[in-house]
């Protein structure tokens, strides 16, 4: 019997995690689907807040004056309100149309093949014993793709570990685990980044007179970027020292059949090409923007010449929808994989095509965060929630520490980020910022809840995918198998994610552009 086959063998430990794999899949199984989960929450919130209207419920805002009665939809104020508000709250929605711009610019650059050829450029240039440490340390900026990164970076790893004479699976699933693990950090901006940032401004909003002037969507990359880092060189650590191992030794010369449509390390020439012109033009464009920020009395600069805020970063959206949709159109025509004009608008199409789900989610959540913030529900449950944290002694970082457990629970059985953070954002932004910090702190905080405990959640679509890959050479595998593999990512990157916010909070570092631990 091979290392690879005593490996499938499961233990008692196993058998114990698979049934508590199985209750957590049964539990996400019983919730309902996110469109009607949000549906549930808006006639809850009209309830409530209808009832709290009729009791006379008022909330004061620390810091103003101004008494706030709780408004309910079930009176004639709240028809009204619902009638003329109900195609604005969706349409107005800040997430909306920034996510929906992105994807087409980041669409552009994936379907060009430029994110395809960059990946397979940084792989097959790294030594035997650098593997696993480029791999993960790819992966953990595998947000930049969206979702297609699960699907498109670990067989790639697969085929570089193989070509590097090591265990191909150790490659597959701890790249895997690193893209969803580590799926909130990263050096680069994508979609993801664009999304919560509307989600978190939308929340901030919920209290009166909140100041979002200084919220972008880069609030968050000096904690990501450093992330990205850390927990890449922490993935390619566990890959090496403790996933490989435990899978014993591979017997490349058994598995031939297995890497026939692997694909390959190998970059044509016209991908070469593609890519130099590709770097030539970022670095010029980046050059023209950055001498126009920092030009003395440059209009993108703030009052009396300030970098931050200034109108660049409020405006920043754009600038990356620019990157991207240069990359990706110099790639397509320098590489050929556009064949002409034409094929870009299509490909920008195609992109939002895959989006039609979240345009319908998003069409309900907006209603009930927007019924949440007119009722000043919202407002009463922060001041409410913030008062309750204050009598119990959590003001500080702890606070924060149970709240990315709790977020760490919740996305066990809630997958979708943009539907979790919707359902978290609208109570704990303005809770914590009436103890006083910045809603890029909450946000960041949400991060790692959000995506370290993702290997442990038996609801993730692309687990069948990565099942499938794996079956490839052992075909004994299941899918409690393939967890419990990815499970020895989830303690320490929780526990390191949560050390690199500690340091930011400790010394108040500043999270990002505008973003900083206290308001």
């Amino acid at each position: 019997m091979t290392a690879s086959q005593t490996s499938t063998r499961p233990s008692a430990a196993s058998r114990a995690f698979d049934r508590v794999l199985l209750g957590i899949e049964r539990a996400g199984n019983a919730l309902p689907h996110p469109f009607f989960l949000f549906l549930h929450l808006f006639a809850a919130i009209a309830v409530v807040s209808s009832v709290m209207a009729w009791s006379g419920a008022t909330v004061t805002v620390p810091g103003s004056d101004e008494v706030l009665p709780v408004r309910g939809l079930l009176s004639t104020d709240g028809v009204l309100w619902f009638l003329e508000t109900f195609a604005k709250n969706f349409s107005s929605f800040p997430p909306f149309g920034t996510v929906l711009m992105m994807l087409m610019a980041v669409g552009v650059a994936e379907r060009s093949g430029l994110l395809n050829a960059a990946v397979t450029a940084v792989f097959g240039r790294a030594p035997r014993r650098l593997v696993p440490y480029a791999v993960a340390l790819v992966a953990c900026q595998g947000h930049v793709m969206s979702d297609v990164a699960t699907i498109v970076l670990p067989p790639l790893a697969a085929l570089v570990f193989l070509k590097a004479g090591r265990h191909p699976v150790a490659g597959m699933i701890g790249t895997f685990a690193c893209v969803i693990a580590g799926y909130s950090g990263g050096v680069l901006v994508g979609v993801l980044d664009t999304l919560l940032f509307g989600i978190t401004t939308q929340a901030a909003a919920v209290l009166p007179g909140a100041d979002v002037s200084d919220l972008n969507v880069l609030m968050n990359i000096a904690f990501t970027a450093t992330s990205g880092v850390v927990l890449g060189l922490l993935g390619g650590l566990l890959i090496d020292r403790v996933l490989e191992p435990r899978l014993g030794t591979f017997d490349a010369a058994a598995s031939t059949a297995a890497t026939d449509d692997l694909g390959s390390l190998h970059l044509e020439p016209a991908q070469r090409r593609g890519l130099l012109v590709t770097v030539a033009a970022l670095v010029v464009y980046v050059t023209a923007l950055a001498t126009a920020w920092l030009w003395p009395g440059s209009p993108l600069q703030g009052e009396g010449g300030t970098l931050v805020p200034s109108p660049l970063l409020s405006g920043v959206v754009p600038v990356i929808f620019g990157a991207f949709l240069i990359a990706g159109v110099v790639y397509g025509f320098v590489a050929r994989t556009f064949a002409n004009r034409d094929a870009l608008p299509a490909v920008m199409a195609e992109s939002v095509k895959t989006m039609a789900g979240y345009v319908v989610l998003i069409f309900v959540i907006a209603q009930a965060i927007a019924l949440f913030s007119w009722s000043n529900l919202g407002s009463w449950l922060a001041v409410e929630g913030a008062d309750l944290l204050r009598s119990v002694g959590l003001t500080g970082f702890t606070a924060v520490v149970l709240f990315v457990l709790l977020v760490f629970v919740l996305n066990l059985v809630i997958t979708s980020g943009s539907a979790l953070w919707s359902l978290v954002a609208p109570v704990f932004v303005p809770a914590f910022m009436l103890l006083g910090y910045d809603p890029a702190l909450t946000q960041a905080a949400f991060r790692i809840g959000d995506s370290a405990s993702s290997p442990l959640s038996p609801l993730n679509p692309y687990l069948v995918i990565l099942l499938t890959l794996v079956q490839r050479w052992e075909p004994d595998a299941k899918l409690g198998t393939v967890m419990s593999r990815m499970s020895v990512f989830v303690g320490p990157f929780l526990v390191v994610w949560l050390a690199i916010l500690g340091v930011f909070f400790a010394f108040d570092l500043p999270l990002g552009p505008g973003g900083s631990i206290r308001l």
